[in-house]
């Protein structure tokens, strides 16, 4: 008589060789088991989840990486206590490869917020753009979705329903303000009484500002030697050399900025300002590799610079605790470009139901930044990038046999 132990074994066996097989040919895994060289397949990367109001943001970088980082420039200090900074932009120099990008991101910003403006002037009534009324939900399409995500006022009253009403450009894209550097390098703080004597402007532009773009209305200082580290404090020996003279970037030369006419029809106008997002935000994650950018832990403020300000502005979570200061930790592409993710209306589905996004299917629809999806409806391709984010090889079933679907 064969004992339960025996078959318990063979049972457990059975079910781990049959979902390791299961693994090994999925075709949506990142990798097979068995490390054969096949051609991965697309994986879905959904959009990042908001976090609650009480949550604080995710680190870019794991804090073990930080705390070891912070440990071997505390050694540094203690082994040359007095040494030049080498290394750009820590020692007040610019990148030099990251100069031509600067011009370039700067350039792809006026294209594409100059492409969005002729979108919505020459086809206003191609293009729909809601907004909710009590949050920053935004949709795109003939009429807004019933997908019960509103958490804004009086929302459980509402059944988390969104009230909608008519948006325009800057509910598509949003660039976050930060206060403008001067000399990063030997002042890099704004302190809070000079919060109204230092300009703001779009953390973009302060980053491409910092990378080697020179614009008249903000003087950034320039040196042509770096600075030292005296046990740990930053000294220039050479105060007086200061280049204030437009002279690192003519914006002028605009050779490489994408082209609108008022005779392109309505997908080259969408695909052109497509590509000008596009340009921006890969220039954007290139220079966030040298120049350090700062975002609060639980609110969007921002700044770009060696350290966060010492404005006592945030109204966040714990604010109390903090006096007011920020909690700055990294910053990522999408704290310095707001891409307001919204659901994707696919071109495939049919127009007959009044509202075409069901709360109870919203399992079935994917997303996209709100450029990408508004340029997509105007006839431009998808970009490879947003190709699984979207979901357009998932076809929603209707509302009597969703719940048929595993």
């Amino acid at each position: 008589m064969i004992s339960a132990r025996v078959v318990y074994q063979e049972l457990r066996s059975f079910i781990t060789s049959s979902y390791i097989l299961k693994i090994s040919v999925n075709p949506f895994c990142s990798s097979s088991i068995g490390g054969g060289g096949g051609e991965e397949e697309h994986v879905y990367s959904d959009v990042p989840r908001p976090g609650k109001k009480w949550e604080r943001k995710p680190y870019p970088t794991p804090m073990k990486t930080l705390i070891r980082r912070a440990k071997s420039q505390k050694q540094l200090q203690k082994e040359n206590p007095c040494r030049i900074i080498e290394k750009a932009p820590d020692n007040g120099l610019l990148v030099p490869e990251l100069v031509d990008v600067a011009q370039h991101v700067y350039l792809a910003r006026d294209s594409l917020l100059r492409g969005l403006s002729l979108l919505f002037h020459f086809h206003a009534d191609t293009i729909c753009v809601h907004r909710c009324r009590f949050c920053r939900e935004v949709h795109i399409g003939q009429t807004g979705h019933e997908i019960k995500t509103c958490e804004g006022s009086k929302g459980a009253s509402r059944n988390a329903l969104h009230t909608w009403r008519r948006g325009g450009i800057r509910d598509i894209i949003y660039f976050p303000k930060c206060y403008h550097i001067y000399d990063r390098a030997m002042n890099p703080r704004v302190g809070h009484k000079e919060r109204f004597e230092t300009p703001r402007l779009p953390a973009v532009v302060e980053l491409c500002i910092q990378a080697g773009l020179d614009l008249q209305n903000y003087p950034t200082k320039r040196r042509s030697k770096p600075v030292y580290s005296i046990e740990g404090r930053v000294v220039d020996f050479d105060p007086t050399e200061d280049d204030d003279g437009q002279s690192f970037i003519t914006i002028a030369d605009n050779n490489n900025t994408i082209m609108f006419s008022e005779e392109d029809s309505m997908s080259e106008l969408a695909t052109k300002t497509l590509q000008s997002y596009l340009e921006m935000k890969i220039g954007v994650e290139e220079m966030m590799k040298e120049y350090i950018t700062w975002t609060c832990g639980y609110c969007t403020t921002v700044q770009v610079g060696p350290k966060g300000h010492k404005v006592r502005g945030c109204k966040a979570t714990a604010h109390q605790y903090r006096d007011g200061l920020h909690a700055w930790q990294e910053a990522t592409v999408d704290d310095l470009i707001g891409p307001n993710y919204v659901w994707h209306v696919s071109s495939s589905r049919p127009r007959r139901s009044p509202l075409e996004l069901k709360n109870e299917l919203k399992r079935f629809y994917g997303k996209a930044p709100a450029v990408v999806e508004l340029c997509v409806q105007m006839g431009a391709p998808v970009p490879p990038q947003y190709m699984s984010m979207m979901r357009l090889d998932v076809v929603s079933p209707s509302l009597d046999e969703y719940d048929l679907v595993a």
